[in-house]
């Protein structure tokens, strides 16, 4: 498994980070091997896998139970559990407490964080032995006032997002997602900083990538945003071999000799 300090010396030798999004055991267990760097276990989960109308509902519950499951799935790769909506915004005693609770009951190699408000808890997490990511641009856990759309698209916006990255970095932070910013300003970002960078809509000079194992796979994702590719469609496999499972059923050929128990216990 990889440590965070494998995460520097990464970006140094110029070899790009996979991450994507697990939020349960099958999917965790794929992803490990696939051979993936890193898993995120996001809060996306709300809407990706619980039908929630945003992440403003996940709990902490929620993302402690996902988590250990996907601990379960990927015994051997390096998990970042994010901290849900809510948990760390009141006050820093409150946020890092949180953070640490998260850190113990998930088995998580680091927690996440987003913007830039939290730079007292990075520190102070950091400070008590929690790794800790941060996440700079489009924040999900504040769409009700940002919106989806492209984050620091003009000059003041994005000179502030670069000082932000500072920030954090300075904190303590091992690594910063990038989402929804123009790539310029990833690329001017990544630059400027020593921990990497791992993009999400940022374009392709950053030091890694992340999106969502649904979205990769078109499993149940039909909206796919801007900065997504996907690279298999389940959504179309998966219903046809439901549709084979059903006609087969309806026609009496399955289950078959193959897959039916025998042992005479009845006369005829």
């Amino acid at each position: 498994m990889k440590v965070t300090s494998d995460w520097k010396k990464m970006k140094k030798e110029g070899e790009k980070i996979t991450m994507v999004t697990a939020y349960d055991y099958p999917s965790a267990k794929q992803s490990e091997a696939a051979g993936m760097d890193t898993l995120l276990v996001g809060d996306s989960l709300g809407m990706t896998v619980l039908g929630y109308n945003s992440t403003v509902q996940v709990t902490m519950d929620d993302m402690v139970h996902h988590a250990k499951a996907v601990r379960r799935g990927a015994p051997d790769t390096y998990i970042v559990v994010d901290m849900p909506f809510g948990t760390y915004h009141a006050n820093v005693d409150d946020g890092v407490g949180n953070a640490i609770t998260l850190y113990q009951k998930t088995d998580a190699n680091a927690i996440k964080l987003e913007g830039s408000e939290c730079i007292d808890i990075i520190r102070r997490a950091v400070g008590a032995g929690v790794p800790v990511v941060g996440h700079l641009g489009l924040t999900p856990q504040s769409v009700g006032v940002t919106g989806f759309r492209m984050q620091a698209s003009d000059e003041a916006a994005a000179l502030q997002l670069i000082e932000d990255a500072k920030a954090v970095e300075a904190a303590g932070a091992s690594m910063i997602v990038l989402e929804a910013i123009p790539s310029d300003l990833a690329r001017k970002v990544t630059s400027v900083l020593e921990i990497p960078t791992i993009g999400i809509g940022a374009g392709v000079d950053v030091d890694g990538q992340v999106l969502v194992y649904h979205d990769v796979l078109q499993y149940g994702s039909e909206r796919l945003p801007k900065f997504v590719r996907p690279f298999a469609d389940f959504n179309t496999t998966g219903v046809e071999g439901l549709k084979s499972y059903a006609e087969a059923v309806k026609a009496g050929t399955f289950p078959d000799a193959s897959t039916t128990y025998k042992r005479k216990v009845f006369e005829e």
